[in-house]
């Protein structure tokens, strides 16, 4: 085993790093972003997107790249690539993207599943300005991610240890949709989805690219609620709840 896949799997196994791993390269997060924190948990407490019509849903749908599946024993985001949506339409001119700061070795699997580089982490903005950066980019909308449990627990883990605030977003998975054409469609990974949805796949395991993958799945059954006759988001909830 390489020195750097040794650190790697000591990370994950052990948990023998700092239970904050952006603890050195971060300073105290500034009153106003913290305000402006603040400011967007209250308009998402106060915001329904339950009743909104489906065709006019303002979702951000994202995408991390990350070292491993376990924020809580060291892993940690490499980077973040999102796109906002409109009920079933894709804004392809608004898209966030951003790779992390990070000093620590970046294991070769890792780095050739995302073609990421650890020079190009060195380099990189630090978490908790891109972590600002992409809440302001989201505003209060819904957030949708493929296996989106992956993406929660990361960014429950990185908004604490940053801004020592919870992260409150709303976060619905592909499956919420997918489910009222398929309810017995058990989770697949990205790339099946895709072939049934006859969608191309490209750019896969790069953060932006399978951000746009999942936006283009989501649109796809987000049409097909629409057909069905689902009105919004507080239908298809009642629906899926007598399953």
């Amino acid at each position: 085993m390489k020195i750097n896949d040794l650190a790697q799997y000591l990370r994950q196994i052990s948990g023998r790093v700092s239970s904050n791993i952006y603890a050195g390269i971060q300073g105290q997060a500034k009153p106003q972003q913290l305000s402006f924190v603040r400011q967007l948990q209250k308009e998402m407490k106060e915001k329904n997107n339950m009743s909104t019509p489906l065709n006019e849903l303002e979702v951000v749908v994202f995408d991390l790249e990350t070292t491993g599946f376990y924020p809580e024993k060291g892993d940690y985001v490499l980077s973040i690539g999102a796109v906002k949506m409109v009920g079933p339409h894709i804004r392809n001119h608004d898209t966030f993207y951003s790779l992390i700061k990070s000093d620590l070795p970046l294991s070769d699997e890792i780095s050739t599943l995302t073609k990421i580089q650890e020079g190009q982490l060195r380099d990189a903005p630090i978490a908790r300005d891109v972590l600002l950066q992409f809440l302001n980019y989201s505003q209060s909308h819904i957030l949708v991610a493929h296996h989106s449990n992956h993406e929660k627990s990361f960014m429950q883990k990185m908004t604490w240890d940053l801004l020592k605030t919870r992260f409150e977003h709303r976060i619905i998975d592909t499956s919420f949709l997918i489910r009222l054409s398929d309810p017995s469609m058990k989770s697949l990974p990205l790339e099946d989805v895709c072939d049934r949805c006859g969608i191309a796949i490209k750019d896969r395991h790069h953060a932006l690219g399978d951000a746009l993958m999942t936006a283009q799945i989501w649109g796809s059954y987000l049409h097909q609620a629409q057909i069905k006759g689902y009105s919004n988001l507080q239908e298809v909830y009642e629906h899926l709840a007598k399953l």
